[in-house]
């Protein structure tokens, strides 16, 4: 399943005491760093459109180097900022020969959720293409009270009460439908899209959501995401890419294995998009730069380099740093050739190369759906989430 995903960033942060909460710093980078990096790295993800206060449009633009479709200003509520997501898309779906007549799978997230997961991502995306629409709930927990006149009065009966969260996904026709039924410009506001679909009759399915996709909205709040990471930064995440042509000779690099009887990677080296990308999401994670700098596809480098020594070296200048890889999760997009019989060599190959457990290292892989150069056969990509530490200072 594919879809298209807006992040809304450009709330006031009223409750933060006037701080932009979603700038704010969780883990050495700014926390909507940590919802855009979960979304790019969810299989299905197409564009990515980022909404944000007026002022952030410039620094905003940096946080996903080459993986934003676009950076837009936010409207007054959150209801107009979304309208201004989806009409950004919509440009994007036009450019691109109208797809939109596909009804592609929208999903709109709230930015100042750091801790979502790429498998929330897709379970929203699954739910809305089969159910229409769709929302991540969880259970309330705690025993609910009417306050009446400064006094508590009734138990709120829980049995069918449930906190939504985001992401929450609807077909685009189902959203354009409500938009025009209840314009961004109207009279009433909603805190939602279950909320805005609901009022327009159309059904919105329910999933299991995810406790700790916690909302950041007051201080407190950001006190507690900082204790999901352990605190003090001591956790950082780092994001990477790559993409390379298919070129002459065989055999293919990916991934740290040989894939006998595929065309190799066009490259300076040896084209290997896989390591590539996770050696430049290291790199970023510990703000070293990224692997063009350090080694350039001129007679510096040497040609068909092993892309193997290449992240050896970048784990090696990570210790130098004191970091360390934690764990990583990577997505191979391509329609040729096939991977899921060589996943899990890849898996073990990286985890060797990065000296980690097996178990902390995801490879994933996509056909492309046949959309883009990658669809079409004649490019691989590849793009990586990872997570480091500082390195541990072993006892004499």
């Amino acid at each position: 399943m594919t879809a298209d995903v807006i992040v809304v960033a450009a709330g006031g942060s009223a409750r933060m005491g006037g701080a932009d909460k979603v700038f704010a710093d969780l883990g050495g980078r700014p926390l909507v760093a940590w919802s855009l990096a979960a979304i790019a790295a969810a299989p299905g993800v197409r564009h990515i459109v980022l909404v944000v206060a007026p002022g952030r449009l410039t620094e905003a633009a940096a946080l996903l180097p080459g993986r934003l479709a676009a950076v837009v200003p936010g409207g007054s509520h959150r209801g107009a900022s979304v309208e201004a997501g989806f009409r950004a898309l919509e440009a994007l779906w036009s450019a691109a020969g109208d797809p939109a007549a596909a009804d592609p799978v929208v999903l709109v997230h709230d930015g100042a959720r750091p801790f979502l997961t790429p498998s929330l991502v897709e379970a929203v995306v699954v739910a809305a293409a089969e159910h229409g629409a769709a929302v991540p709930v969880v259970p309330v927990t705690d025993t609910l009270k009417r306050v009446v006149d400064g006094r508590i009065g009734a138990t709120v009966d829980r049995a069918e009460l449930v906190a939504a969260q985001t992401p929450q996904g609807a077909r685009a026709s189902l959203l354009r439908r409500a938009f025009g039924m209840n314009p961004a410009d109207g009279a009433t506001r909603f805190t939602d899209e279950a909320a805005l679909l609901a009022a327009c009759t159309i059904p919105v399915h329910p999933i299991p959501g995810d406790p700790v996709n916690l909302k950041v909205t007051v201080p407190a709040d950001l006190a507690r995401a900082e204790a999901v990471l352990g605190g003090d930064a001591s956790r950082r995440v780092g994001l990477g890419s790559d993409s390379h042509p298919f070129g002459p000779g065989e055999p293919l690099r990916l991934g740290g294995i040989e894939i006998a009887g595929a065309p190799r990677l066009h490259g300076h080296s040896d084209g290997d998009v896989a390591l590539h990308a996770i050696a430049d999401a290291l790199l970023g994670a510990a703000a070293l730069g990224d692997l063009g700098r350090l080694y350039p596809a001129d007679r510096r480098t040497a040609r068909g380099i092993d892309s193997g020594h290449l992240l050896g070296e970048v784990v090696r200048r990570l210790a130098v740093a004191g970091w360390r890889p934690d764990a990583v999760d990577l997505t191979i997009t391509g329609s040729r050739p096939r991977l899921a019989g060589v996943l899990e060599s890849m898996r073990a190959a990286i985890a060797a190369i990065l000296t980690l457990p097996v178990d902390r290292v995801g490879v994933k892989a996509s056909t492309g759906n046949l959309d883009g150069a990658e669809g079409a056969g004649r490019v691989l990509s590849a793009a990586a989430v990872v997570t480091i530490v500082p390195a541990r200072v072993e006892e004499p």
